[in-house]
């Protein structure tokens, strides 16, 4: 474990042991998935503190992590998380806009990482979940990406455009194990998927996966940095050559 590494799960131990003594929640800031994967392994450290994670909505890659809950603490308190929609002021000469694009323009304002989530563009415009306390410095100061001005907007719920949308899909593979499956949905070839496990870009229920003969279970949300997302729904049936015909739903 390195540096970096054993000051988050460090933080983590002390935002549980705050939520204890205080009895109040606390929270994190928005985290990736390798520094999802440090808390599940900080997890033996942390003792009976309940904890939750959100990204705002379903599905999302970074997520907020809180220590509390409402049997513990007595009340409920939701995740300081809320949207922000940039929108180009005339779409018709608006530049084609990446993530990279938006992501690049907020943290050139100076606003860091750990208060950004996910974002979502629906065409040219952008949905950027982000913490509250951040929103209306957003508000004030996003007024160009690259070299489209923008204009921004505060949701007080969750707009429709950030709301994950899965489809259904069947793959015939010759078992359930997780490399198998990671190369048949992405179209990659044996060494290509094992490569990805040895890198490890392979997340299982936020849990950084490295054993690429892991069987997939029921219910799993497996992520691919750089390819995708998809929930394991299991075995369908098996086939008259002794392969096996399995469904998932893949975020799209």
């Amino acid at each position: 474990m390195n540096s970096e590494e054993e000051f988050l799960q460090k933080r983590f131990v002390d935002l549980a042991n705050q939520c204890y003594r205080n009895n109040v929640y606390t929270f994190t800031g928005f985290l990736g998935a390798s520094e999802q994967d440090v808390f599940f392994r900080t997890l033996p450290q942390i003792g009976s503190v309940d904890y939750a994670l959100s990204g705002g909505v379903e599905g999302c890659e970074r997520q907020m992590l809180r220590f509390g809950s409402p049997e513990q603490i007595g009340y409920e308190e939701v995740f300081p998380i809320c949207c922000v929609e940039i929108r180009p002021t005339a779409p018709k000469f608006a530049d084609k806009l990446t993530h990279r694009d938006f992501l690049g323009a907020l943290m050139n304002l100076g606003i860091e990482r750990s208060t950004l989530g996910d974002i979502f563009i629906t065409e040219k415009t952008g949905y950027v979940l982000c913490h509250e306390k951040v929103a209306d410095y957003m508000l004030a100061n996003v007024d160009r990406i690259r070299h489209t001005t923008v204009k921004c907007r505060l949701f007080s719920e969750m707009p429709e455009a950030v709301k994950p949308t899965l489809k259904q899909e069947n793959l015939i593979v010759s078992s359930q194990r997780l490399d198998g499956i990671v190369a048949k949905l992405f179209h990659l070839s044996r060494s290509q998927s094992l490569l990805l496990f040895r890198e490890k870009k392979v997340f299982v229920n936020g849990r950084c996966m490295e054993n690429n003969s892991g069987v997939c279970k029921e219910g799993d949300v497996v992520s691919v940095r750089g390819h995708g997302k998809f929930i394991y729904r299991g075995l369908v049936h098996e086939t008259k050559k002794g392969n096996l015909s399995i469904s998932l739903e893949r975020y799209v």
